[in-house]
């Protein structure tokens, strides 16, 4: 495929690539400069695609049982309590 570059250094994506890709108005392309005179192009994931991406990553380490949630939750209520009794005259 071939495209030509447009006034302010636009290029149009063709239809196929863009569909193969997921590129789509807001991607964010990274541009490297490989060697001999090789330009190349690839598409960024999006901050909700990471996160997606990252989704469950950590549930791997939770023992059988484990509730993280209730932890934190126990974890801030403990630190509010030293953080009164540090306020008292």
């Amino acid at each position: 495929m071939t495209t030509t570059v447009k006034d302010n250094n636009v290029v149009i994506i063709p239809d196929a690539i863009a569909r193969a890709f997921n590129i789509h108005a807001g991607t964010k392309l990274e541009w490297t400069q490989a060697t001999d005179g090789v330009i190349a192009v690839k598409p960024l994931s999006s901050r909700g695609e990471l996160a997606r991406q990252l989704l469950g990553a950590g549930r791997r380490f939770l023992k059988s049982g484990d509730n993280p949630i209730a932890s934190l939750i126990h974890e801030r209520d403990q630190d509010d309590e030293m953080d009164r009794a540090d306020e008292r005259p």
